[in-house]
């Protein structure tokens, strides 16, 4: 009577130990995300981007630099003097290019673009790594879940063996039962290395982002229970126009093209080449003068003539490159929209099925784990219906589990695709 009692508390204890929940903020998750982007090569290497980009701007956004030349005008062949003619004289004459009013803003305008779009190429990969980092975290906490769950079974497993055998030693099981008992312990312990191996395979995924061993420990909180989401596909799609960084990076691309527009219209303007020339003259023996040094003056200025209309053809492709990234836009929310709908679908279908087994599934099989403790007690049943409802309600415990943590994923690729935190929006 005494082991019959002592077996039924330890079943108890163990069943109640698997329902415990524990809550607490993710600080854990936080910690690798910032860790994992702040050792990223890949936004080191578009952080390098954007200071060539930011250096792009001065180059051939300035005036050209300007020309010095160095001549000689009217130089006798017969004599190679510079005193036989009036008209021999050395030069010197700067000159310097300079385009039409406006058009040296305009380059620099195109070019600043390309500085912000790298930007949100970098918050684009941060939010990236943020997803895979938060996806790999809650398989990883899963795998931990279903690890103790398949230890606890491997321990009521043993205290089964162990109230088998005294009833095998007094007469009151067979030895078939214990033979039983010990296959079923050797199919958990063949899970948990499986486990184990997927649990190694996670953890070193993880640790490639941290640029460390693939062994070093990770710390993951409990899983905790699904909080419900308030949000709907139309507020998704405003939020992803509003912060997604890869929609931004294309209304950039349009504004640039824009900007290309205003570019090429310069491109119908002339330019124009200011040049300032001194010739000095020595003395002339032939008419025995000293005759005055000359200074010139030069304007020189483009004719923008439209051959070909190459320079219409300029223009034109900035247009067709404007309606391009718009429509670009377009189809980026269109892809986005049915993401939306069928995340928040599945989000729905992961609510429900968190309540059904919260308030019926999982006080049914504990109802039944009871029940079946009490025929066992009496000799109604055989051990192995114990067994059976046991791991029912671990497996219950493990599609909990898995339920909740493909919740927090879910939302992580809300959180992605529409560049936002979904913290304050709880229900």
């Amino acid at each position: 009577m005494k082991s019959k009692i002592s077996f039924a508390v330890i079943m108890f204890a163990i069943l109640f130990s698997q329902l415990a929940v524990a809550q607490s903020t993710d600080y854990r998750l936080q910690s690798l995300v910032k860790e994992a982007v702040k050792k990223s090569p890949k936004i080191r290497m578009l952080q390098s981007k954007f200071e060539a980009a930011k250096a792009e701007i001065e180059i051939g956004t300035n005036l050209p630099d300007p020309v010095l030349t160095l001549g000689i005008a009217n130089f006798p062949t017969n004599s190679f003097s510079f005193t036989q003619e009036p008209m021999t004289g050395k030069i010197i004459g700067l000159s310097q290019k300079v385009p039409f009013p406006g058009a040296l803003s305009a380059a620099s305008d195109v070019k600043s673009v390309d500085t912000l779009i790298v930007r949100q190429e970098i918050a684009d990969l941060k939010n990236k790594i943020k997803s895979e980092v938060s996806d790999l975290y809650f398989k990883l906490q899963l795998k931990r879940k279903e690890i103790s769950l398949a230890n606890r079974s491997l321990s009521l497993l043993n205290q089964i063996s162990n109230v088998v055998k005294r009833k095998y030693e007094v007469g009151t099981a067979g030895l078939q039962n214990i033979i039983s008992v010990e296959v079923q312990m050797t199919r958990v312990k063949d899970k948990i290395e499986v486990l184990k191996g997927s649990e190694k395979s996670i953890l070193a995924q993880i640790n490639a982002y941290l640029l460390k061993k693939e062994d070093s420990a990770i710390a993951t909180s409990p899983i905790e229970k699904i909080g419900n989401i308030n949000v709907n596909t139309e507020s998704l799609l405003s939020l992803a126009a509003k912060n997604r960084p890869a929609l931004k990076s294309i209304e950039l691309l349009k504004s640039k093209a824009g900007l290309m527009e205003k570019q090429a219209e310069y491109s119908f303007y002339p330019n124009f080449k200011f040049g300032v020339q001194y010739t000095q003259r020595d003395y002339n023996g032939i008419t025995g003068k000293n005759y005055n040094d000359l200074v010139s003056f030069v304007v020189g200025v483009t004719l923008p003539i439209n051959y070909g209309g190459n320079k219409t053809s300029k223009v034109e492709k900035t247009k067709y490159l404007q309606k391009l990234y718009g429509e670009q836009l377009n189809a980026s929310l269109q892809i986005l929209q049915q993401s939306f709908g069928k995340i928040n679908a599945k989000l729905s279908e992961l609510e429900k099925r968190e309540t059904l087994i919260v308030s019926s599934l999982l006080p049914q099989a504990e109802e039944a784990y009871k029940s079946s403790i009490a025929d066992y007690q009496v000799g109604k049943i055989d051990f192995a219906n114990v067994i059976k409802a046991e791991n029912d309600i671990i497996k219950i415990n493990a599609e909990l589990a898995k339920i909740r943590t493909d919740y927090q994923t879910q939302i992580t690729k809300l959180e992605f695709l529409s560049g936002s935190d979904f913290n304050n929006f709880s229900k």
